[in-house]
């Protein structure tokens, strides 16, 4: 079922990027609203954020910079708290521009400033004489697992179930949802068995 809700949603996304590389926003915004609405009425806030970072994007394309800044502000405020950074460097130059007007504006400058760091830092490699290496294997995290994270993720690579794992950190369920999903997105990952493929290739555990 997860699998099949997925598609039904990167399908729209990903033709909603195709009409963007085509120069063609207004194109993408009409793919890309009515998506908007169904993943809010569903309230799934990952999906939610993919499309509010890639109507960010195609809104500043089609010449409508305030609405653009605006809506860019709103998925920032709904990132931070889970740390994420992919999300939004993935989207490339456009968003490096945007954030880049953000930040101008005096928005949320810790997170921008973050944010266009990697953005300079990916930008330096693919300049520098090595190859620029997608973010995969043998790559340092942009952002580094705090203590406790090291310790979800230690537990992760065990048979525990969550529920298991929480009692044994003695935190809530809730807490240990949270944990994980930052290890995710700092790992660049979307699963446990990635999580820990990833992990130990970086060496973490």
């Amino acid at each position: 079922m997860g699998a099949n809700l997925t598609e039904t949603h990167e399908l729209p996304i990903s033709r909603a990027r195709v009409q963007l590389a085509q120069g063609n926003p207004s194109a993408a915004l009409a793919v890309l609203e009515p998506l908007r609405q169904q993943v809010d009425a569903k309230g799934w806030t990952d999906e939610r954020l993919k499309v509010m970072v890639l109507q960010a994007v195609a809104l500043h394309a089609h010449g409508e910079k305030e609405e653009a800044l605006q809506l860019l502000g709103d998925a920032l405020a709904l990132a931070e708290p889970g740390g994420f950074i992919r999300m939004f460097v993935d989207e490339g130059e456009p968003m490096a521009q945007l954030l880049s007007d953000a930040a101008a504006h005096g928005m949320m400058p810790d997170y921008i400033g973050k944010l266009l760091a990697v953005f300079e830092a990916e930008q330096q490699g693919s300049a520098g004489e090595s190859p620029h290496l997608p973010f995969t294997s043998a790559q340092p995290l942009i952002e580094p697992l705090s203590e406790r994270e090291l310790e979800v993720l230690k537990l992760l690579r065990t048979e525990l179930n969550g529920p298991e794992i929480a009692r044994e950190l003695a935190v809530s369920l809730n807490t240990m949802r949270t944990h994980t999903k930052n290890i995710y997105n700092k790992l660049g990952v979307n699963n446990r068995r990635a999580a820990i493929r990833r992990a130990e290739e970086l060496d973490l555990l």
